[in-house]
């Protein structure tokens, strides 16, 4: 690890947890204490880098999340037509998607519940766009998974098949028949650009539509695709536990590669990241949640726990040795 114990790796300007250096210690990152000093002594003396790895651990998690990058300026919000007139706060784009409706009515958001208010979701009808830029440039990574960029968040949920009760709960485990409500029925176009003046179209033979599959679980990776086969599954039947191991961790939301970018002549275009990215929406109508650029990086907890186990490790073994000796 470096002196200041870890940086952000999304950009150069990364954001330092740390103010001030880590000063060297020995491996043990133990203070030994004298031989005069009682067992409880040592034992106080054992458990202080102890307590210093729990919070290791939590600037870890930390660190991961300022890590990861959402959209963070709109540039340009033309609603276009038969857009939702409730929703055209275009700030509700930024920042990382949601994970709880908020209100009365609120709750987890999940494929089940997605989110609905204007606080949450950005509208843009037939004719409309939106544009965004990023603190943070994309990367066009082969290490990210499944070679995937970034995703975008939509509104749309799966249908839920169960009937209620007179308190109107589900009756049984809710499932769905795979089919999507509130998704855009119409086409959409997605354009990326290093600097925002040259743009580029990434490949509609290769990119998903916008508010379309995969609805958003809250729970789950924002910076983290879903799985491209879960494309080619049936859906049909699915509880929301089902869906989430389709997921893998993943939040949802549909991927895109910034390999399949594309010249006004249609010839392939090597970005080696960009700054922006355009919504066009061709027909139909898309409520938009978020952006997150995907990360080659191990999941938050993976890295607190590898973090943690580590260094216990190195603790507990000191305390063997000292109340040994």
């Amino acid at each position: 690890m470096s002196d200041a114990f870890i940086h952000c790796l999304a950009g150069d300007g990364g954001v330092s947890l740390f103010r001030e250096p880590l000063q060297r210690r020995p491996w043990s990152l133990i203070d030994t204490p004298s031989a005069t000093e009682p067992r409880g002594g040592i034992v106080k003396e054992t458990m202080k880098p102890i307590r210093r790895l729990a919070g290791a651990a939590s600037g870890i998690l930390i660190a991961t999340s300022l890590c990861a990058q959402y959209a963070t300026t709109v540039v340009d919000y033309i609603p276009g037509t038969g857009f939702s007139a409730t929703r055209t706060n275009a700030t509700a784009s930024l920042g990382e998607p949601s994970r709880v409706t908020p209100g009365d009515f609120g709750g987890p958001v999940d494929p089940f519940a997605p989110a609905y208010t204007a606080t949450q979701l950005l509208s843009v009808g037939t004719g409309g766009s939106l544009t965004v830029g990023f603190a943070n440039p994309i990367r066009n990574d082969p290490a990210n998974p499944f070679g995937i960029d970034f995703n975008v968040f939509g509104g749309g949920g799966f249908l839920v098949t169960n009937a209620f009760d007179a308190n109107f709960n589900y009756i049984g485990v809710p499932a769905t028949d795979g089919t999507l409500f509130n998704p855009n029925g119409g086409t959409t176009r997605v354009s990326v650009s290093p600097d925002g003046s040259n743009w580029f179209v990434l490949d509609p033979a290769l990119a998903p539509k916008v508010d379309d599959l995969f609805p958003t679980d809250g729970s789950g990776d924002f910076t983290l695709p879903v799985p491209p086969s879960v494309r080619l599954e049936p859906l049909g039947g699915l509880t929301l536990a089902d869906i989430r191991i389709r997921y893998a961790g993943s939040a949802g939301g549909a991927g895109y590669d910034l390999g399949w970018a594309r010249t006004t002549g249609g010839d392939p275009m090597s970005l080696d990241s960009v700054s922006f990215v355009r919504i066009e929406v061709l027909s139909g109508r898309s409520e938009i949640d978020g952006f997150a650029a995907v990360g080659a990086v191990p999941e938050p907890t993976t890295l607190a726990l590898f973090a943690a186990g580590a260094l216990a490790c190195i603790g507990f073994r000191r305390l063997r040795q000292n109340t040994v000796a």
